[in-house]
């Protein structure tokens, strides 16, 4: 924040209680508790003599994994943890690995590989525990046989273009991987599997999280090809993925688990954090500062700046006597049509600014709860009724920037870009619009 708007510090300040109830270290915390020598996992008690090893992945692993080590201690006899530069922490008892995302790097491929390796190594009598959050799907990234790297990395950049959703992503990548839609489940040994979850997709749907590599997936090769016709890029697609989904939905490739499967039986997933329980939480530290609060339930999906135009107008029908906040939590999608630097709540908040300029008062601050949109520094922007009006006393224009995807360039000048860092979870996105009562 780099001003002293006062609606835009209360907004951030309620966006921090949001991020703090999806917090994944209190998240595993709450999972876990010792009971004299033995430990209990998500209301299942651990064999006192079961080695416990550990897979965690995504851009809450080391924060998962750093609280699991604080609650179990010596019960866990090692593993490995996976996710983005910028999320690190130090771990005592786990290898730890940064790789890339939203598009896999070699970095990707050499950590599915361990994890590949640790879930095959680990015994039938061990409990394999595995910590689970958003962006797996590209921080374990190993091509199944026949692929190579840069044509998952490929098929992943085309369809973020196109403004895929990541239902569309997932059912790609699920099948262009050796780990994901869970073929992990199918390689693993041990007896027992527990996933502890945090959730960044609509729904909470398990085979999504993470591309779900421990749980059922209901997609098909022929729903990929799909996908990716329907977005559009399927002719763009590099040789070898075309030819590797055509050859799996004529069924010369074997398809990922479906619900029923042997493998999965011994998998059991548990939800710790959601996107419902940060919009609940900002909703009860706005009515404590006597704000009334209203969440809005399916607003914040679709294209960013559709969902932005909906939330402007859904406000504008919420004006009264007293200031109201709407509350909206979901993922939004972004279709480049520009060579601009920005993100989906960016994006979203820019083309909330056009439809606020110079209306009655009312303020937006769009943000990911993980800290990061797009391949940017920032978490999100805030914009209000003055937004253009400043950006014009700096020479901008902002129809032309969101014509160009150049949200961030745009907010850097203006001054709302939202920057919070990373903050080691990842539940979707928040919007949270104020509406004050109209000037005399």
């Amino acid at each position: 924040m780099s001003d002293g708007r006062p609606r835009f510090h209360a907004l951030a300040e309620l966006f921090r209680a949001g991020v703090a109830a999806v917090d994944a270290s209190e998240a595993v915390r709450g999972a876990l508790r010792r009971e004299g020598h033995e430990l209990v996992v998500a209301g299942r008690p651990l064999a006192p003599a079961a080695r416990l090893v550990v897979l965690a992945v995504g851009k809450a692993a080391a924060a998962m994994a750093s609280a699991l080590e604080a609650v179990a201690g010596d019960a866990v006899a090692g593993g490995l943890a996976v996710t983005r530069e910028g999320c690190e922490l130090p771990l005592r008892r786990l290898a730890l690995r940064t790789t890339a995302h939203p598009v896999p790097d070699a970095r990707c491929e050499a950590a599915a590989r361990e994890a590949i390796a640790l879930v095959e190594g680990a015994a039938p009598e061990d409990v394999l525990l595995v910590l689970l959050s958003g962006g797996a799907s590209s921080l374990l990234a190993c091509p199944a046989p026949g692929l190579a790297l840069e044509d998952v990395a490929e098929a992943t950049r085309r369809l973020l273009a196109a403004g895929a959703g990541i239902e569309e992503l997932n059912a790609v990548r699920k099948h262009l991987s050796a780990v994901a839609g869970g073929r992990l489940a199918r390689r693993a040994r041990a007896q027992r599997i527990e996933v502890l979850a945090i959730s960044d997709v609509p729904g909470d749907r398990l085979d999504v999280i993470g591309s779900g590599p421990f749980a059922a997936a209901p997609t098909t090769f022929a729903d990929a090809l799909g996908a990716l016709a329907a977005r559009g890029v399927l002719e763009e697609m590099p040789e070898r993925v075309r030819a590797h989904l055509a050859a799996g939905a004529r069924g010369e490739r074997e398809e990922t688990p479906k619900p029923g499967d042997p493998a999965l039986a011994r998998v059991r997933h548990v939800l710790l954090a959601t996107n419902r329980m940060a919009i609940d939480a900002v909703l009860r530290a706005a009515e404590r500062a006597g704000l009334a609060a209203e969440p809005l339930p399916g607003m914040l999906r679709g294209e960013a700046r559709e969902a932005a135009r909906a939330l402007v107008a859904r406000a504008r029908t919420a004006r009264g006597r007293a200031p109201r906040l709407l509350v909206a939590g979901g993922e939004t999608v972004v279709t480049l049509r520009g060579s601009g630097r920005g993100g989906r709540s960016q994006e979203l908040a820019l083309a909330a600014a056009l439809a606020l300029d110079g209306g009655p008062p009312t303020a937006l601050l769009a943000a990911g709860t993980d800290g990061s949109d797009g391949p940017t520094d920032a978490a999100g922007a805030y914009a209000d009724e003055a937004t253009l009006a400043r950006a014009r006393a700096a020479g901008l224009d902002a129809r032309a920037s969101l014509a160009a995807n150049d949200s961030n360039g745009f907010f850097a000048v203006e001054g709302g870009l939202f920057i919070t860092g990373p903050t080691r979870t990842n539940a979707m996105d928040l919007a949270l619009v104020r509406v004050d009562p109209a000037r005399a």
